[in-house]
C-alpha cells in the first residue's frame, strides 16, 4: 500500500493481526493442556516433555531474528502463509505423530513460524497504529498469547473429559486454516517508504505520504543489526522476558504443578487458569488505552513490574499449604494476571518507539532482538524446569498408577508390608507350588495362619508389583515436591525483579504533562514541514492539508 489506510480498513488490518496472532499461539499453547495425557501416550518423561518446549523455542529464537529481515521482504507473508502452514501441521500432522521423536519435530516445525509471526505481527501492529494510540494497540496485540491460552484452556477444559488430546489438535488446526483464508483476503501492509518512517499521530499522515516519495528505502535500510545493539534495545528485552518468567511456567506447567502437588485434573487446572488468562486479557486492554490517554508508559511498566512480584510472593507461600482452597488461588492468579497486563501492553508501545527513536526502518529488526532473547529465555528455564522440579516425572508418569494401585491392593498391601523382601522374593516364583517351603512358612505365619489373606496377595499381583516397582519412588517425591515447586517459585521472583530497573533505559517520559508538551511541539513540526513542502510545490501537499 502506497497510501496510508483510512481509519476503518485500518482497523480491519489490526483486527486480522490480532486474531491471526491469538489463533497462532493456540495452536502452539495447546500441548500443554494435555501434557498429562502426551506424557502417558508416548511414554515420555517430564525431562523429554520439557525438552520439547526446549528445542521449539530455540529453533523459534533463531526463527525470530530471520525474520528480522521482514524489514526488507514485508510482514503480511509471513503471516498469512505461517498460519497454512501450522494449520496443516496441527489438524493433520501433530495428531499422527507415530512417536514422541515425531512429536518434538513436528512442534519444533510449528515454533519456527510462532517465531517468525512473533516479529511480523506487532512490526504490523506498529505500522498501522501511530505513537499516540499504540499501547492500546499493542494491548489488543499482547492479547494474542493470553486470549490464545484462554482459548487452549476454555475448550480443553469443556471438551476433554468426552474427547482424546487428538481432538483438541484437530480443533485448533481446523481453527487456523479458517483464519489462513480471511487473512489471505483481507490483509495488507504498507509499502516500505511509508512503514520505514515515525508517525507520532494520525495528523501525520499527509507528512509521512509526501516524504514517503523521496525516501531512500535502500538507506534507511542499512545496518540495522548495528544500530539495535544498545542498551536501551537489549536490556529491556530480556527485562521484558525475565518479568515472563511466572507466564512461562502457567502455559507450559501448571497442570504438572497443580496435578503433583494438589492432584487436581486437567479440566480443574485448566478452568482455574482461566483467572489468569481472563484477568491478563482485560489488563492488556485497560493499562494499554490509560498508557496512551496519559501518553506515559514507564510508570505502568514499574507499577505492574512490582504487583507482579508482590503477588507471585504471596502465592508462591501457598506451596506449603496443600489445603489451599480453589478461589484463593484463583484471586491470587488474577493479581497476578492484571499486574503483568499492566505492564506488559506499555513496555511493547514503549519498545517499539525506543527502536523508533534510534531508527523508525529498523522495527522489524528490533522485535527481532526481544523474539530471539525471549525465546532463549524460554528455553533455559524449560531446561532448568525439570532439573530443579525432580519430582515431577516419577508422579506426573506413577503418581495415579500407585494411588490406585494402594486402594486395589487393600488389606494385601498390609501383609506385603510386613516383610516386603520375603513377598519379592516369592513373586519370583511362576506358582505358589514352586515357591520353596520355607517361604510360605514364614508368610503363613506373618499372616496370622489366615490362608484367605495369602489367596488375596496372589490375587492382587498387579496391584502389588506396581506398588514394588514404583511405590518408593513416588512416596519420596511426593516429600520432595513442595521444596522444590518453592525453590522454582524464588527464581521466578528473582526474574520478575530484575525487569524493573531494566525498565528506567527505555524512551519516553515519565510526567503525562511534559508528554503532552512533547506531542504538541512536534505537531508544530508537521506543520511547518508541511508549509515548507507545500512552499516547494511538493504535488498533493496543499490538497491534503485542506
Amino acid at each position: 500500500m502506497h497510501r496510508y489506510p483510512a481509519n476503518g480498513p485500518r482497523i480491519l488490518y489490526l483486527s486480522i493481526v490480532v486474531v491471526a496472532s491469538v489463533i497462532l499461539y493456540y495452536e502452539l499453547y495447546i500441548q500443554y493442556a494435555v501434557s498429562t495425557l502426551l506424557m502417558h501416550e508416548y511414554g515420555m518423561t517430564f525431562m523429554y516433555a520439557t525438552m520439547i518446549s526446549v528445542v521449539g523455542n530455540a529453533v523459534g529464537a533463531f526463527a525470530s531474528l530471520l525474520a528480522g529481515l521482514a524489514d526488507r521482504w514485508g510482514r503480511a507473508n509471513l503471516v498469512v502463509y505461517g498460519l497454512l502452514l501450522t494449520g496443516a501441521l496441527v489438524l493433520f500432522a501433530l495428531p499422527n505423530a507415530p512417536s514422541k521423536g515425531w512429536f518434538m519435530f513436528f512442534m519444533a516445525l510449528v515454533n519456527v513460524v510462532e517465531g517468525m509471526a512473533l516479529v511480523a505481527t506487532p512490526a504490523l501492529i506498529r505500522d498501522f497504529s501511530p505513537q499516540v494510540g499504540r499501547a492500546g494497540a499493542m494491548g489488543f496485540w499482547t492479547l494474542g498469547p493470553i486470549i490464545g491460552s484462554l482459548v487452549v484452556t476454555t475448550v480443553s477444559s469443556n471438551t476433554l473429559d468426552s474427547s482424546s488430546w487428538q481432538t483438541e489438535f484437530r480443533y485448533a488446526g481446523i481453527t487456523g486454516l479458517v483464519v489462513f483464508v480471511v487473512a489471505l483476503f483481507g490483509l495488507r501492509e504498507l509499502s516500505p517508504a511509508l512503514r520505514d518512517q515515525l508517525m507520532v499521530s494520525l495528523r501525520d499522515k499527509a507528512l509521512i505520504e509526501a516524504k514517503a516519495r523521496g525516501l531512500d528505502v535502500e538507506a534507511a535500510q542499512k545496518n540495522h543489526w548495528r544500530q539495535m545493539m544498545r542498551l536501551d534495545i537489549l536490556a529491556p528485552a530480556l527485562g521484558i522476558s525475565l518479568h515472563l518468567m511466572f507466564y512461562y511456567t502457567v502455559v507450559g506447567n501448571l497442570v504438572v504443578y497443580y496435578s503433583t502437588v494438589y492432584g487436581y485434573s486437567e479440566q480443574r487446572t485448566n478452568a482455574l487458569a482461566n483467572w489468569y488468562w481472563g484477568a491478563n486479557a482485560i489488563a492488556l486492554v485497560v493499562a494499554g488505552v490509560a498508557s496512551d490517554l496519559t501518553r506515559v508508559r514507564k510508570p505502568f511498566m514499574i507499577a505492574g513490574g512490582v504487583g507482579t512480584v508482590v503477588f507471585t510472593y504471596l502465592f508462591a507461600l501457598t506451596t506449603d499449604h496443600p489445603d489451599t482452597g480453589y478461589y484463593t488461588f484463583a484471586w491470587l492468579l488474577v493479581g497476578i494476571g492484571a499486574s503483568s497486563g499492566m505492564a506488559w501492553a506499555p513496555w511493547m508501545a514503549g519498545y517499539t518507539e525506543t527502536v523508533e527513536k534510534h531508527n523508525p526502518a529498523a522495527t522489524a529488526t528490533g522485535l527481532a532482538v526481544w523474539g530471539w532473547i525471549v525465546r532463549i529465555v524460554v528455553s533455559v528455564s524449560a531446561v532448568f524446569t525439570p532439573v530443579i522440579v525432580t519430582s515431577a516425572t516419577p508422579l506426573v508418569n506413577h503418581g495415579e498408577e500407585v494411588v490406585a494401585a494402594q486402594a486395589d491392593a487393600g488389606a494385601a498391601l498390609e501383609l506385603v508390608q510386613k516383610d516386603p523382601a520375603l513377598f519379592i522374593r516369592m513373586s519370583e516364583y511362576p506358582n505358589r507350588a514352586a515357591i520353596p517351603i520355607e517361604l510360605q512358612v514364614k508368610a503363613l505365619q506373618l499372616a496370622g495362619g489366615d490362608l484367605a489373606k495369602l489367596n488375596l496377595v496372589e490375587q492382587k499381583q498387579r496391584s502389588l508389583a506396581v506398588l514394588i516397582d514404583h511405590g518408593e519412588e513416588v512416596r519420596k517425591a511426593k516429600e520432595r515436591t513442595s521444596d522444590e515447586w518453592m525453590r522454582w517459585w524464588r527464581l521466578t521472583l528473582a526474574c520478575q525483579a530484575l525487569f524493573v530497573p531494566s525498565v528506567l533505559v527505555m524512551a519516553g517520559r515519565w510526567s503525562p504533562r511534559k508528554a503532552r508538551k512533547d506531542e504538541a511541539a512536534h505537531a508544530r513540526r508537521v506543520e511547518e514541514e508541511l508549509a515548507a513542502l507545500a512552499a516547494d510545490g511538493a504535488p498533493g501537499v496543499a490538497r491534503q492539508r485542506t
